[in-house]
Parts: structure tokens; C-alpha cells; sequence
């Protein structure tokens, strides 16, 4: 036998917390979110192997199993568009809903301007003089809908 199987053999149940630690160890090197899924998925079937004598094809088939389900499962748990995603935190227009400005550039022909901080927006309503508030009502595009504020 050789001295890596001799080494595996001799550390038993063992080395399925060791490959969990090094799973784990290269999550945080890499903060990629998979192989925190791989430790979990060793660190199960270590728990399970203090409890059952299997060989070594059942273990890696019980852990290839628990691996693939695990980072499906997250991939779900976690996906875009479940809960508050990143593509709802950086819709911009989205959170000036509700809010009142002053036009920047009267609303002429559909279309004027106002200013947030440093940027200006193009914004979209009814005709309205240069200076009057406007509440800002949804978004179209990159263009703020809004209507007279009052």
C-alpha cells in the first residue's frame, strides 16, 4: 500500500473532516459559494460515518449525492429574483418613487428634467413651468414618470 492510501486508511472517518476543512478553508479564499456547499456535504457524511461502517464507493456516492443536492438546493434558496434580489436593490429610478423634486428643465412636449443630488433625470408627465414640484410616480426606461406634486 502506498503512503498516501496508508495515510487515508489510517485516518478513517477522519478524512471526511479534513476534506470538509479544506472545502471550507477554500470558501474563504475564493467567497465563491460553492465550496462551502462540498464541506457541508463531507462534514454530513462524516457525521454519518460515526454511525455506519461503509466502504469507501458507498461513502463518495453518499457524498456526491449530498454535494449535488446541496448546491442545487442553494442555487434555488438563493437565486436572483427570490426575496430582495440585486436586481431590485439597484433599480435607482425605483427607489425615487414617491419622492418630490423641482424641475430642473420645465416639462415640455412630455419631457423635462430634474436633479438628484448630482445626476439629472430625464422625466416624463404633463407640461409643466421650470421650478414646480413634481412627485416622481414610476419609472419607463431610464425616464422618471411623474405628475404634479400637491
Amino acid at each position: 500500500m502506498g503512503m498516501i492510501a496508508s495515510v487515508i486508511d489510517g485516518l478513517g472517518v477522519w478524512n471526511w473532516w479534513v476534506l470538509a476543512g479544506i472545502m471550507l478553508v477554500l470558501e474563504l479564499l475564493t467567497a465563491s459559494f460553492f465550496f462551502l456547499w462540498l464541506g457541508a456535504a463531507a462534514a454530513i457524511v462524516g457525521v454519518i460515518m460515526f454511525f455506519f461502517d461503509w466502504s469507501w464507493q458507498v461513502q463518495i456516492s453518499i457524498f456526491a449525492v449530498l454535494a449535488v443536492l446541496l448546491l442545487v438546493a442553494s442555487r434555488l434558496w438563493l437565486k436572483p429574483g427570490g426575496g430582495t434580489s440585486d436586481r431590485q436593490l439597484n433599480r435607482r429610478a425605483g427607489r425615487l418613487v414617491g419622492r418630490v423634486y423641482d424641475l430642473e428643465e420645465p416639462i415640455a412636449n412630455g419631457s423635462g428634467k430634474i436633479k438628484v443630488g448630482d445626476t439629472v433625470w430625464l422625466v416624463r408627465g404633463s407640461d409643466l413651468p421650470k421650478g414646480k414640484a413634481v412627485k416622481v410616480v414610476g419609472s419607463e426606461g431610464t425616464a422618471l414618470l411623474v405628475e404634479p406634486a400637491g
